[in-house]
């Protein structure tokens, strides 16, 4: 009787020297209100513990920790920590210090997405022209820029999506990139949780313009490519800050 399906191929973990690939953490915090009823004093030294917590770990090798505030942006969230880094060892530590501060009686992580960099199924080259995309050879690793707006929010696709063609999806995908190219001012930065978390991926768009930002989502509303999105809620605008200033914005 003839095979119905082709085999499928397995794939030889050890025909090609693996290359490094990046956990990428963004981690979301909310304080509880009892805290600010705190006195004064206690409240300055519970902003001293966590943040030496965070600036130790910012200053540790193989670890990049960006910190950011979302108050006055974001009503169940109060700053957020984008942590990257290939060692997930150095991820779980700084959690577990977190989570032995004084001031962890009274955080709450309303949202976290865990996820890991890979190679793009769609782009060769998706550059801007201050070299700010994410073309194929960087896709593996994250580099932060220093821009003032961070947009982060989980996205998922149709499962009809990967039932097309791989030329279909290209087709489909290269309008949605085009739609892009044309606000350089803003870096995609694409990350993957297939199996890992509760979306597909999570995506980061750093800018100074935040209206640049909301214009090209506008946009990219119409591109064919959108209409096999499930899911790209919530969403976060996240304001770059100093640990101290992100900490201090808390009351």
């Amino acid at each position: 009787m003839p095979e119905l399906t082709a085999p499928i191929a397995v794939r030889d973990a050890t025909a090609t020297t693996p290359l490094a690939r990046q956990f990428i953490r963004f981690a979301f915090f909310h304080v509880r209100p009892e805290w600010r009823l705190r006195p004064a004093a206690e409240r300055a030294a519970d902003r001293t513990e966590l943040a030496t917590v965070i600036r130790e770990t910012a200053e540790q090798e193989g670890i990049i920790l960006r910190a950011y505030t979302l108050v006055g942006t974001r009503g169940d969230a109060d700053f957020m920590l984008w942590m990257i880094g290939d060692d997930i060892d150095l991820h779980h530590q700084f959690s577990v210090r977190v989570n032995h501060t004084r001031m962890a009686a009274f955080l709450e992580q309303p949202y976290h997405y865990f996820a890991m960099t890979k190679r793009s199924t769609y782009v060769e080259r998706h550059e801007h022209a201050d070299g700010g995309g994410e073309g194929r050879s960087n896709r593996l690793v994250v580099v932060p820029g220093g821009r003032k707006w961070l947009f982060v929010y989980p996205f998922v696709k149709t499962r009809a999506w990967y039932r097309l063609s791989k030329a279909e999806r290209q087709r489909q995908m290269d309008e949605h990139i085009a739609m892009g190219h044309t606000y350089p001012s803003v870096k995609i930065n694409t990350t993957y949780s297939f199996g890992l978390d509760d979306q597909e991926f999570v995506v980061a768009f750093e800018t100074d313009v935040a209206s640049d930002f909301l214009d090209l989502v506008h946009e990219m509303r119409e591109s064919e490519a959108s209409t096999h999105t499930v899911r790209d809620v919530p969403s976060f605008s996240c304001i770059a800050a100093g640990i101290d200033d992100m900490l201090d914005a808390l009351g």
